[in-house]
């Protein structure tokens, strides 16, 4: 059976027009293969192998011919190579582990959570946010633009109807939680949810050069990176000239907790873990042998350990109030802890509170810092923590805002 040029060119419209409306499912920390994505010539083809491609599948689908040809899926990859001059697709590992196929540039966005939101923003892709959590509504001195878009429910659970009005192309959510079943589940396959951690230091890095190439944002993730490399280069060269029976050992304690005979504290696999051995600490949850992730200890196991350093993870300050007061509080709260004084991190007045603000995703390094400086006060004399803190901001933020006039991020001062 010959077909006409005009059902030539339909079959190829077709195939294109699939391809430009097609984002298939979940996201990325790795890419996968950026250069060479899934295996393809990222070089574009030509609309002569399109049609050529297109019309194989044809005879063999349709017209049942024994012959050898593309698959839907690697049809649907070819058009699309062609629409976007070989820009697409684009293949990445989501952070279960997943791969994920991009056909088309993402540019109607949703957002649930804020280190997300703040990593978009410092790719300079703001603009493609078309909805956010209620997490992010409430951030206006941080997100002031961002912060005014629709809302369409919190970060453990979606609004359907709400996403669905706004036509994104994807909704960005954690990588483990909320299960799906409190997202996925509630929206069409059309519309993709992309899961990425940004929480973890030690994932930030390799995690940023993805995301730049998922947004075809690489220009701005490099002049990231550049920043970010600078000073964790520079704060984890001097660490690893520290013998290791000359680290500190660092109780994290976990915020929100009233009860005087226990607390919670992080260990492996939390952001606060990574920081504490990025920044030369020992953390006390290892090395008493604690189990979990967010294990509950016994004040009198503190006391046995004697750490000599206790950081602890505040949620009373960051962006939106200059009032110590209650950064003080909790500070206070833990140094009178029952026999709390004569642990040694207290005799010493090495007992600090940072604001979850400053430590976990893109602004890390600025927590890193304070840790390093905290842990090694001789050693990072030099270092200046509240000055990367002002570069991040006025770099990579967009606002105005003086974090040596305004904000409470760490306590005490230093």
């Amino acid at each position: 059976m010959k077909l006409s040029n005009r059902v030539r060119i339909l079959i190829l419209i077709s195939a294109i027009t699939i391809a430009s409306t097609c984002v298939v499912a979940n996201a990325a920390t790795t890419a996968v293969n950026m250069q060479n994505p899934d295996g393809m010539n990222v070089a574009s083809v030509s609309r002569t192998e399109v049609i050529e491609a297109v019309m194989t599948y044809m005879r063999a689908t349709y017209l049942g011919e024994g012959i050898e040809y593309p698959e839907k899926e690697e049809l649907r990859k070819i058009a699309c190579n062609y629409f976007y001059q070989g820009r697409y697709p684009r293949t990445i590992r989501t952070a279960t582990g997943e791969n994920v196929t991009i056909y088309k540039p993402l540019k109607r966005i949703i957002v649930l959570n804020t280190d997300i939101a703040e990593v978009i923003r410092v790719l300079g892709a703001d603009d493609r946010i078309v909805g956010i959590s209620d997490t992010i509504a409430k951030r206006t001195d941080f997100f002031p633009v961002m912060s005014k878009k629709p809302v369409v429910g919190g970060w453990r659970e979606i609004e359907p109807e709400a996403v669905l009005q706004l036509e994104p192309d994807a909704v960005f959510a954690y990588g483990t939680w909320p299960g799906p079943e409190y997202i996925e589940e509630k929206l069409p396959p059309s519309i993709t949810v992309i899961r990425l951690d940004f929480f973890k230091p030690e994932e930030l890095r390799e995690g940023m050069e993805t995301f730049g190439y998922l947004l075809e944002e690489e220009a701005n993730a490099n002049k990231y990176l550049d920043w970010h490399d600078k000073y964790v280069r520079e704060i984890r060269d001097k660490v690893s000239e520290i013998p290791e029976d000359e680290k500190p050992e660092v109780f994290l304690d976990k915020s929100g907790v009233d009860s005087i005979s226990e607390r919670k504290t992080y260990s492996r696999g939390t952001g606060m873990h990574q920081l504490c051995e990025l920044a030369g600490g020992n953390n006390m949850a290892i090395t008493a042998g604690l189990m979990g992730t967010y294990p509950t200890v016994e004040t009198e196991k503190i006391l046995e350990q004697d750490p000599d350093v206790i950081v602890g993870l505040s949620r009373a300050g960051g962006y939106t109030t200059d009032d110590e007061t209650e950064i003080e509080e909790e500070y206070k709260g833990i140094i009178a802890l029952p026999g709390f004084g004569n642990v040694t991190a207290v005799e010493r007045g090495r007992v600090y509170l940072m604001d979850g603000s400053i430590a976990f995703g893109s602004v890390y390094p600025v927590g890193l810092a304070y840790m390093a400086k905290w842990f090694y006060p001789e050693e990072f004399e030099d270092l200046d923590p509240q000055a990367i803190h002002q570069e991040y901001v006025d770099k990579f933020c967009g606002i105005d805002f003086d974090v040596t006039k305004h904000g409470v991020f760490v306590y005490p001062a230093i």
